[in-house]
């Protein structure tokens, strides 16, 4: 009877850590760099990638326009919508019924799941 109890107070937890995000230091040769890591359910947000940082998306159904200069984005999960203003290096989309637009530069595209679409506008 207890786990019963436990059920609900679980469920809470998940449903309030779900928009928490974070962001990873990494190192490709080229010296220190930052990806940021958004991972929600069904939001819409602004996100700005600065001057060559970094972008992961995961969760699901989120709405995002994000501005400055992305070096690379990634994202997998499913139904989410976003918009780039600039990508400088790669775009790598995984997972299902993934849109991403963006503005201006010249990535390399990596499709990785079903569904997917990537597209200059």
């Amino acid at each position: 009877m207890r786990t019963l109890r436990l059920i609900p107070l679980v469920a809470a937890a998940t449903v309030a850590l779900a928009g928490c995000g974070g962001s990873e230091s990494r190192t490709d040769g080229s010296g220190p760099a930052t990806t940021a890591v958004y991972d929600s359910v069904g939001t819409t947000a602004e996100l700005d990638c600065g001057d060559g940082g970094s972008l992961r998306v995961t969760g699901s159904n989120n709405m995002l326009t994000v501005t400055g200069v992305c070096a690379t984005v990634s994202v997998g999960g499913a139904d989410n919508r976003v918009r780039l203003d600039r990508v400088e290096r790669e775009i790598s989309v995984e997972g299902l019924n993934n849109t991403v637009t963006y503005h201006s530069g010249d990535p390399a595209v990596e499709h990785l799941g079903a569904g997917n679409t990537v597209a200059a506008d």
